[in-house]
């Protein structure tokens, strides 16, 4: 029975194994992965703040992006939000459990909207942690229950869709992943990845599948949203690689029967 419960815990063990036989450093590559925090900036809101009264955040995006006229940009706004909620916070603290077998949970009180700064794409929240860090059993269901504590002011209180929400969720959850997306074996990345997104009791691994793609004639692993995040409607946004616009056929692209020609702008949002 240990050895069972190791093997479901043992996450950072199995990651390392697996990118050890692609003869990679986990440690130096989740390094690379992780920039250092930028704290030099005022806060406008904690996150606590925008989950307790939305309508903060709102009025808050509509001030710094004066394009943003009607609902639907609005939501394109709040959608985009969260992504770098997910991609600023979730992920980072993602890459040092797998790295250190321990992190932070992600605190609301200590996470923070900083002013916009060169755009829409500029990362806006930033954390600074302050509780001790975690084992993997303790994170991961703690976590989900975080996560799905905020869904209500996202999707009730902002308008970002279920589908948008959760897999910007996945996409943070997965970013020792998204790391490796073209340097480890990609059968063996999209398995690992995509066990390791089911074992949250959320709905993030609901919205999101890795799948093995053809990509300028190497398989690489690419993580396939089944939401957008709008980002396409913003002003310099386009889509990024992993965007459900084009699910449909990019799976059918990464179908046995079609891999020929490989897809194009495939990189994980960064």
């Amino acid at each position: 029975m240990a050895a069972a419960d190791s093997a479901i815990t043992d996450w950072p063990g199995r990651y390392r194994q697996l990118l050890a036989s692609a003869g990679l450093d986990a440690e130096s590559v989740i390094g690379q992965a992780l920039q250092p925090p930028d704290l030099e900036h005022p806060a406008l809101l904690s996150l606590a703040q925008c989950l307790e009264q939305p309508e903060r955040l709102q009025q808050q995006l509509a001030q710094d992006y004066p394009d943003t006229t009607d609902a639907r940009a609005l939501r394109a706004y709040a959608s985009f939000i969260q992504q770098d909620l997910a991609l600023s916070v979730i992920a980072p603290l993602t890459l040092k459990l797998f790295r250190d077998g321990a992190a932070t949970l992600p605190d609301a009180n200590r996470i923070f909207l900083a002013s916009a700064r060169d755009g829409a794409a500029t990362p806006r929240w930033f954390h600074a942690p302050s509780q001790p860090a975690l084992s993997v059993a303790e994170f991961v269901p703690q976590l989900s229950a975080l996560v799905t504590a905020w869904y209500p002011a996202f999707r009730q209180g902002l308008g970002v869709s279920p589908g948008a929400y959760w897999s910007s969720i996945a996409l943070g959850l997965g970013a020792p992943f998204s790391a490796v997306w073209n340097l480890a074996d990609a059968k063996g990345v999209c398995s690992l990845a995509q066990a390791w997104l089911a074992a949250f009791t959320c709905d993030a691994h609901r919205f999101m599948d890795w799948i093995p793609a053809e990509f300028s004639g190497h398989l690489c692993a690419i993580p396939q949203r089944k939401g957008c995040c709008l980002k396409y409607l913003l002003p310099e946004g386009g889509y990024c690689g992993t965007c459900g616009v084009y699910r449909k056929a990019r799976m059918a692209e990464a179908s046995p029967q079609s891999r020929s020609q490989a897809p194009g702008q495939w990189l994980p949002a960064q």
